[in-house]
């Protein structure tokens, strides 16, 4: 059996993080990582699946001691589009100080986490690959134990356990569900009930539609709550597009179906990611073919496609008494509005390896909450306001928005200079988030764990 100070559970931005961390502290780590086949990857690897744009408040949230290498970016961005049906706003500045010089970047997701296990892997961390974890044992007899039993039957002894195995929360789930109460995980953190889907495809798009400096989303234009397309520019004239939806939604739930442009009156249950993507270019280009925006196969997970769940839910604290520390999108430290918490993940990775590697895990949970909280709230805050939110919905919240920009950013104080319907805006939104104040933004708190 072989014996580490740290054991860390997924191989992802957050595991590798944790592992490099953990490394630099002195620590025996390793990190396990089942390994996934993808199309533009030669070796296997973590999943790799998000739509990858990078804000340029989020280098900051990372932390990282030296910045993301250009062979990891893509392309550099100078802002974002926000699309309602009918009204619109073009954001070119996020309103959040920040180190970095642009709105942010895209990057090749493979590459990030390749270079993250890079990092780990020259720290000194273990990373091993091929093969996931099974099961884990804890011992809470003195100083707490964990024993990891791998897939392929072999096992490892650590003193601090890491779980960064995304927002599936298969290990996470196991090993939580011993310290709460019957069935509080999986009410509160199953992944079919508090997850989103996304699915994107690669796309070579016509010279003359594509925005290499731009992304785009679209709200209200399909139903469910904070579910929207996307278009992220790739190299060259290729595109990410895509969209994220909630899991299971009854289309007979959904009120004025006809409002919805990517839905049809022979529709009986949502459409499919695939079609929602055919639609979606019908409709915005509608003098071009499907076959003017080619899949390109070699990209993705598999043949230009990939599906993977993105964490919208809110976050949970560890049971840092056991020596467990949860991070990154299986704690639910991202959110539907992120489309990817690559930076959530990376900073609560490296805080939690950083503490394993020092012995020192009871901080855990304050030390998160203090370099990630602001971020979390707003984009709980975010999701609680939009909740319902219809097509006229987003028009008439767009439509305030670019009433008082002037100059491409946009604050929610800004909103106050609308009148009325600004004021109200803007006081929904502070009232939600300072209701998640301090750790009252977690769903699960330590003192519910019995360790």
């Amino acid at each position: 059996m072989q014996q580490v100070d740290v054991a860390i559970v997924g191989g992802g931005p957050a595991g590798s993080s944790a592992g490099r961390a953990a490394a630099r502290a002195g620590a025996d780590a390793v990190v396990i990582e089942k390994g996934v086949p993808r199309e533009d990857r030669e070796d296997l690897g973590p999943d790799s699946t998000d739509a990858a744009g990078i804000l340029d408040y989020w280098v900051d949230i990372m932390d990282l001691d030296e910045p993301i290498p250009e062979w990891v970016k893509l392309r550099e961005l100078s802002g974002a589009d926000f699309l309602g049906p009918n009204e619109s706003v073009a954001l070119n500045d996020t309103g959040i100080e920040s180190s970095y010089p642009n709105f942010g970047f895209t990057v090749q997701r493979a590459r990030l986490d390749d270079w993250l296990r890079e990092r780990a892997e020259n720290a000194g961390a273990e990373y091993r690959v091929g093969t996931g974890v099974r099961s884990v044992e804890t011992d809470l007899t003195g100083s707490p134990t964990h024993t990891l039993t791998l897939k392929d039957g072999t096992e490892i002894r650590a003193t601090h356990l890491v779980l960064a195995d995304g927002p599936q929360r298969t290990i996470t789930g196991q090993v939580l569900s011993e310290y709460l109460a019957e069935g509080v995980f999986e009410e509160r953190m199953a992944s079919p009930k508090v997850n989103h889907i996304a699915y994107q495809e690669y796309r070579e798009f016509p010279e003359e539609l594509f925005e290499p400096d731009r992304i785009k989303f679209w709200w209200g234009a399909m139903p469910g709550h904070t579910a929207y397309p996307w278009v992220f520019p790739n190299d060259g004239t290729v595109a990410r597009v895509g969209l994220t939806m909630p899991i299971g939604l009854d289309l007979d739930t959904v009120e004025n179906r006809e409002d919805y442009v990517l839905l049809r009156p022979e529709d009986e249950r949502v459409p499919s990611g695939k079609v929602y993507i055919e639609r979606l270019i019908d409709w915005l280009y509608p003098e071009y073919d499907a076959d003017d925006f080619p899949l390109v196969g070699d990209r993705g997970k598999r043949g230009g496609t990939e599906t993977y769940p993105i964490s919208s839910t809110r976050p949970i604290e560890s049971p840092t008494a056991a020596n467990i520390a949860v991070v990154g999108g299986a704690m639910g430290a991202t959110s539907a509005f992120h489309e990817g918490g690559d930076h959530v993940a990376i900073r609560t990775g490296k805080i939690a390896g950083r503490l394993a590697g020092l012995d020192a895990m009871r901080a855990y949970n304050t030390e998160w909450r203090e370099a990630i909280g602001d971020e979390v709230r707003r984009n709980v805050a975010f999701a609680d306001m939009v909740v319902g939110y219809g097509p006229s919905d987003w028009d008439r919240v767009f439509g305030i928005i670019s009433s008082v920009m002037d100059d491409g950013g946009f604050t929610p104080r800004d909103a106050v200079k609308t009148g009325i319907s600004g004021a109200k805006l803007f006081g929904s939104y502070k009232k939600t988030k300072y209701r998640y104040r301090g750790p009252r933004v977690c769903q699960i708190r330590e003192e519910e764990y019995t360790v």
